[in-house]
């Protein structure tokens, strides 16, 4: 068996971690059981030779697609070759296929899904064109052309983006858009592009508004000794920041917005 590993292009290293083949040397076909144990990421497989099969839990043995995402993992997983092995595989970081399912991941652990399920009839060319390649770049230029279109479609973005907002809301505003991009696995030219396109506002602006509107709460709630530990409740870097901030958003320091506003903001979250 020759087994190979490829990098990812800069446009999609933040979705997926590497990609790989496994093929049959000339004159070998070793048809002998293997167990794949859980590693926390998802697959994308295409078997241009013969087809694996893999042990079910009633322990039958049931043929695997020709083109398929495996999900996740819970337990090991038996698999064994039926012939000739040629596999290219696409193999995403743990959170990485999330912005391309069209279907719950919750539905697809443990489970081969093929790929028409879960892209349509769009994916089709793409798996007759990665049958008839000679190559591993040739079949990671195809993946590849065809998960960057996938970026751009109107669902995808605004998964990514419902992500995005979700993850800061949660921090409430506290998290660099830097380490948010990381985690919903895009990266920050990207997400701002798309993010500004559907919001409005920049991730950067609207993090901080977010941010602004949980300091408000506090101010309101009286949750706070002083100014000094309300910058340090928010976690901004310093005092001289978190008057900045508030000055931009606002128009007023902290101090002369609890003097002039609070009162007409204590009836808006008075109302939550």
């Amino acid at each position: 068996m020759i087994y190979q590993t490829f990098e990812p292009s800069s446009s999609l290293s933040s979705f997926i971690k590497c990609y790989w083949t496994l093929d049959s040397e000339d004159g070998e076909e070793a048809l002998e059981k293997q167990t794949i144990v859980p590693d926390g990421c998802m697959e994308m497989i295409f078997h241009h030779r013969q087809h694996y099969k893999q042990l079910t839990m009633d322990e039958g043995w049931i043929i695997q697609p020709k083109c398929f995402v495996f999900g996740q993992l819970t337990r090991p997983l038996e698999i064994m070759p039926t012939g000739k092995t040629g596999i290219f595989s696409v193999r995403f970081h743990p959170n990485g296929f999330l912005p391309f399912a069209s279907i719950p991941i919750r539905e697809m652990e443990n489970k081969a899904v093929t790929l028409e399920r879960i892209f349509g009839q769009d994916v089709l060319a793409l798996e007759d064109k990665m049958m008839q390649a000679e190559s591993a770049e040739q079949r990671m230029t195809l993946v590849e052309d065809f998960l960057l279109e996938k970026l751009t479609d109107q669902n995808t973005i605004h998964k990514i983006i419902d992500a995005t907002i979700e993850t800061m809301m949660e921090s409430k505003g506290r998290l660099p858009v830097d380490e948010v991009a990381k985690m919903v696995k895009i990266n920050r030219r990207q997400l701002e592009r798309k993010f500004s396109e559907a919001i409005g506002l920049s991730p950067k602006q609207l993090s901080k508004t977010i941010r602004l509107q949980e300091t408000i709460k506090s101010l309101y709630s009286k949750k706070y000794s002083n100014l000094t530990d309300l910058a340090y409740q928010g976690e901004f870097f310093d005092q001289a920041h978190f008057i900045k901030d508030f000055k931009e958003l606002t128009g007023l320091t902290p101090k002369e917005f609890y003097g002039n506003s609070l009162e007409m903001t204590m009836h808006f979250f008075s109302k939550e």
